[in-house]
């Protein structure tokens, strides 16, 4: 990935220890679900996750993306880069993502202790799309804002957490 020029976060109070925050996120299937849904925001369309066998749980392992959005073929290519139960987690882009409104990114999360309860930080950082940038100025930042939101809000749905920002 390049240096990334873009960037958006959000946290949320969660009523579950560190370790069972971790183990809900650290299963991609459901904490990127929101990309297996049509939704406006999808353009209608929905993207299908493949996991290797390590199902994106180890360092090293792949996660990939395909579908349709608008009528157009998107895919992308993702690689674990760091996993440190049950502190955070980290994974990117490899090759060349074919996406609409944002180009090679860098997502991931933080939990911090907090008691007997946690606080999670779902982050971002991308690059405008390498083809039609304009449309990554125009709808980049909503469609982060919209990724790390849907993450945000599977951990509220899954454990009734209380939001914070």
């Amino acid at each position: 990935m390049s240096q990334a020029k873009r960037h958006y976060e959000a946290s949320i109070s969660v009523a579950a220890l560190p370790a069972q925050v971790f183990a809900y996120t650290d299963d991609h299937a459901s904490f990127s679900s929101h990309m297996n849904k049509s939704s406006w925001m999808m353009g209608g369309g929905r993207m299908e996750v493949v996991l290797d066998e390590g199902r994106g749980q180890k360092v090293g392992s792949h996660i990939r993306m395909h579908g349709r959005v608008l009528g157009l073929s998107l895919s992308l290519h993702e690689v674990v880069m760091r996993r440190d139960p049950p502190r955070a987690k980290t994974w990117e882009t490899v090759g060349t993502p074919r996406l609409l409104v944002v180009g090679d990114y860098r997502m991931g999360f933080e939990i911090r202790p907090q008691g007997t309860s946690a606080t999670l930080r779902v982050f971002i950082d991308y690059d405008l799309p390498a083809k039609n940038a304009w449309l990554g100025r125009l709808f980049g930042k909503m469609y982060a804002q919209w990724c790390v939101r849907q993450m945000i809000g599977g951990v509220h749905t899954h454990f009734g957490a209380g939001v914070g920002q």
